[in-house]
């Protein structure tokens, strides 16, 4: 397996820089995920590490090599396309077999190849199959297959599973962790499901418009966003955004005034020109909502809607400025649209972002 290097790297569509300046180190052996919004370039950045889309500047090192220029087949790179690009006449063995019988790999080693491939990923018995005969997950495992066969010292993956239903996603987002182990190989997955990178990622890097807004493990992500839009595009519902005012600093944090007027205090560093008055955004999960009566800050809410999930209910309403608020509330909570509730603030996982949108460091 190899490492990756990205120094400045840009690219340029005519007079259009669509990648700004990427700097990013993947480890040798690490599930690293690029995930951000549609059109914030990270299918483009993928295709630029395969060979598939030139660099404008920048370099590229793949296992210490310069590749900028090296032909796709000469990086030891292997893709996972969010079609599956089978050859509907070929059989899954053919299909998973073609590069390296174009390549005149001995035909023993091809076999050897292949079976290993097929036990990896439980295909032993549709080897014979041609693609019409799988369901949407068997053909994405072949697709997989034959990057296996290839062993590459990177593989990338392009949305893999964006057309796949429900169930089979999450399947599947089990059996690429399980290859993953197993073959301890380097990944670099695309997606714009912040699901998906949450429960693969060692690393998730978030993009934004071209540019890397934080990089980290999936759970500092989740604890310690950099900035509002990280905070927004990590966790499912997303961040509630309230607006408050600085009623005092001190060395035990910031005392913030909410929408309703009370007061709760924020364990976060104050930046410099922070000042008594100063607008700010706090930023709260609807998990660390609660319909349970507590001491300290609440909020009224007046629900819109429910979303009964079975073991979670989801409570969206508004605030009496009209902010809009997602609570979680237990599975068998008997609230309806119309209904008035409280939820109280958990103040040691309350957020604060400046007028810059960036997150006020913990203490």
């Amino acid at each position: 397996m190899a490492d990756v290097t990205l120094a400045r790297l840009t690219k340029r569509f005519g007079t259009i820089d669509v990648l700004h300046g990427i700097d990013l180190s993947i480890a040798s052996r690490e599930f690293v995920v690029f995930v951000g919004p549609s059109g914030c370039g990270k299918s483009t950045l993928l295709r630029m590490i395969a060979g598939l889309e030139e660099i404008s500047s920048g370099d590229l090192l793949i296992d210490g090599t310069r590749a900028n220029d090296l032909q796709p087949v000469e990086r030891g790179t292997s893709m996972v396309f969010q079609s599956y690009a089978l050859y509907p006449h070929m059989t899954v063995a053919e299909n998973m077999s073609f590069g390296l019988r174009m390549a005149k790999t001995p035909k023993a080693d091809v076999e050897r190849r292949v079976a290993e491939a097929a036990r990896i990923l439980q295909l032993e018995p549709l080897l014979d199959r041609r693609p019409r005969q799988l369901s949407g997950g068997q053909r994405q495992r072949v697709a997989i297959g034959r990057c296996i066969v290839r062993d590459p010292k990177v593989f990338l993956f392009d949305e893999p599973l964006s057309n796949l239903d429900t169930s089979l996603r999450v399947q599947m987002r089990i059996e690429i962790a399980r290859l993953h182990r197993e073959l301890n190989a380097t990944m670099i997955y695309v997606t714009h499901d912040q699901v998906e990178a949450m429960t693969l990622a060692d690393k998730i890097v978030v993009l934004r418009a071209g540019r890397i807004e934080q990089v980290g493990a999936p759970l500092e992500l989740y604890h310690a966003p950099a900035n509002r839009f990280v905070a927004s595009f990590i966790g499912s519902p997303a961040m509630n955004f309230l607006p408050v005012t600085v009623e005092n600093l001190s060395e035990a944090g910031v005392s913030v005034l909410l929408p309703e007027g009370q007061s709760v205090r924020v364990p976060r560093l104050p930046r410099a020109g922070l000042a008594q008055g100063s607008a700010l955004t706090l930023g709260v999960r609807p998990e660390h909502l609660s319909l349970t009566a507590a001491e300290g800050a609440r909020l009224t809410l007046q629900v819109q809607a429910v979303e009964r999930l079975g073991s979670q209910t989801f409570l969206y309403g508004t605030l009496p400025d009209g902010t809009w608020t997602t609570v979680e509330a237990p599975g068998d909570t008997a609230l309806s649209v119309g209904s008035r509730v409280t939820a109280w603030v958990d103040p040691s996982h309350l957020h604060l972002f400046d007028a810059a949108e960036q997150a006020l460091p913990t203490l």
